[in-house]
């Protein structure tokens, strides 16, 4: 199990919550019976493991993940197993976490070349060239 750099697995594994329930996967009769479905609930705004600028961070680019508490809840029932979707749902968490911390490259502004711009003069020299052909008057 990976979670993200900036938060310590054996700390947070502390601050989630897991709860289990029937699930509707694969699993034929045994479905009817064990309850495989993982629900992982972490508390974003009351968890200490976070600085206050990470908390924003979180609260602003998970927003449509969050309950209005701030709780991020996560479900797996894909695998036939409860242990395989515990460890499922704490994937899918490091990977949101990873994605959410992640900064995006900014963008240098740049200009074409000359030859790029003298290319698409002459080819739209060519398309008009092509289209005054097609009319009838010259």
């Amino acid at each position: 199990m990976e979670i993200s750099k900036n938060l310590k697995a054996f700390d947070l594994l502390n601050e989630i919550e897991f709860s289990t329930s029937r699930s509707s996967g694969p699993g034929g009769q045994n479905v009817n019976k064990v309850n495989t479905k993982v629900s992982l609930r972490w508390n974003v705004k009351e968890s200490v493991l976070i600085s206050e600028e990470q908390r924003e961070l979180l609260l602003q680019k998970l927003s449509s993940r969050l309950t209005a508490d701030g709780v991020l809840l996560i479900v797996s029932q894909e695998k036939r197993s409860q242990l395989q979707n515990k460890d499922d749902a704490l994937l899918k968490l490091d990977d949101l976490l990873k994605r959410a911390f992640l900064e995006k490259k900014k963008r240098k502004a740049t200009k074409p070349s000359k030859g790029a711009i003298q290319k698409r003069l002459d080819q739209k020299k060519i398309h008009s060239d092509k289209k005054r052909g097609r009319s009838g008057i010259e």
